[in-house]
């Protein structure tokens, strides 16, 4: 009886025991951002930490009124986790990484063969989430992170979460978590994609339309510094090319393993060249993609894009809508821009990188018995630089908005 009074309390107590490591909620700093650039010291690097103050922008906050949204510390470490103890020593609380929300890399480190080692520790640390989106900077990150100061949205990670979130949605730039990161590094057989961005306004294009840029190079006025735009090329853990934002749409688009919303795009009005027909594209369906692989012949690879397209913007005035032949003259001239592009995106990654952005080698493993056999055949460097690629655009769907007809020029001006 005594004994059964002594679990008695005794189990209560043990239920406690969970909460002896607890810290509060306001004993805590939230990093939002980590930086990474190289330094003069051998195997020494500089990391950046932007800290989110939870006071400000937040309507149950009370107080915070005058204050900066975040505090950025750099310190000189040999990795993440120790960089971040270091920068505690400067940081009244405790630093967390929980709810870090990107890694940006500068593209100095990025295209150097040490990347690879010093990403690897955000891959060990259970604070680190493997959702964490990276970034490849054109300038140092710690000034990317310094620069950075978005004029609608003072809390940084809700500017992080929208930028990356939309972009995404668009194409403009890859899904690039430190999951994926790690996935396709480790299986040696595609590359990865990065967001590319900076906050440096570089020389503007002489001619550009609205995806065929890359970050720096928008026609800005106005607004934050910070562009996102395009997609760092890396293979085997090392930066080695920028894809800018069509040809990242077109990344997209042929990879079954990405999300893609609706993006806008022109092509040249294929009865009036000098003008432009802005058109909605939509892709309901995942790409169909079909490799055939027979051991010591040129494997084919054949990929089925079923799209719809809305026409939103016609500059000539043309009337496609109501006139047969016309019409049928815009859809050609979409859809074969649409193959162009798509091969044109296919014969440089054949012939540049040797291997592809759009992870296809996931479709070419069930031709092999095991994984000695698979890395036998080698996809990097037999089967897909020497495959024969046939891409299909099929037009499922085209539409002209809520309304028919423009305005006609000759009655308006009679």
């Amino acid at each position: 009886m005594n004994l059964l009074k002594a679990l008695f309390f005794l189990i209560p107590l043990l239920l406690l025991f969970g909460c002896y490591d607890r810290i509060e909620l306001e004993q805590q700093s939230y990093v939002m951002a980590i930086g990474i650039d190289t330094t003069d010291q051998e195997n020494q690097y500089l990391f950046t930490f932007e800290i989110a103050n939870p006071e400000v922008g937040s309507a149950t906050a009370q107080g915070g009124e005058g204050e900066p949204p975040a505090e950025i510390v750099s310190v000189i470490g040999t990795d993440i986790l120790t960089a971040t103890y270091t920068a505690n020593s400067v940081v009244a609380k405790k630093i967390t990484l929980d709810h870090t929300k990107i890694i940006v890399a500068s593209e100095e480190i990025a295209r150097s063969d040490k990347f690879l080692s010093v990403i690897q520790s955000a891959s060990r640390s259970p604070q680190i989430r493997r959702a964490v989106e990276l970034v490849v900077s054109k300038e140092p990150a710690e000034d990317f992170i310094r620069n950075n100061e978005p004029t609608m949205e003072k809390r940084p990670h809700k500017f992080y979460n929208f930028m990356l979130s939309r972009a995404a949605q668009t194409g403009i730039i890859p899904q690039a978590t430190l999951h994926r990161f790690f996935q396709i590094t480790e299986g040696d057989a595609d590359v990865f994609l990065a967001v590319y961005a900076t906050t440096e306004q570089s020389k503007e294009k002489e001619r550009g339309y609205e995806d065929n840029y890359i970050a720096g190079e928008i026609p800005q006025i106005g607004g934050s510094p910070t562009q996102f735009m395009g997609s760092a090329v890396f293979k085997e853990g090392k930066m080695i090319d920028i894809l800018n934002g069509e040809e990242t749409r077109f990344a997209h688009i042929l990879d079954k393993t990405h999300d893609m919303d609706t993006f806008l795009a022109t092509i040249p009005d294929p009865l009036q060249p000098e003008y432009r027909v802005s058109y909605n594209y939509a892709q309901k369906n995942k790409p169909q993609i079909n490799i055939d692989y027979q051991k010591g012949k040129t494997a084919k690879i054949k990929v089925d894009v079923e799209y719809q397209v809305e026409i939103i913007g016609i500059q000539s005035l043309i009337n496609y809508s109501q006139i047969q032949k016309y019409r049928k003259i815009l859809k050609e001239n979409i859809t074969n821009r649409l193959e162009e592009k798509a091969k044109q995106l296919v014969k440089k990654s054949q012939e540049q990188y040797s291997t592809d952005p759009f992870y296809w080698s996931l479709y070419v493993r069930k031709h092999f018995k095991d994984v000695p056999s698979y890395e036998e055949a080698d996809w990097n460097k037999n089967i897909y630089p020497n495959a024969e690629v046939e891409i299909t655009f099929k037009l499922d769907k085209l539409e002209f908005g809520k309304m028919f007809d423009d305005s006609n020029v000759s009655e308006v001006r009679d």
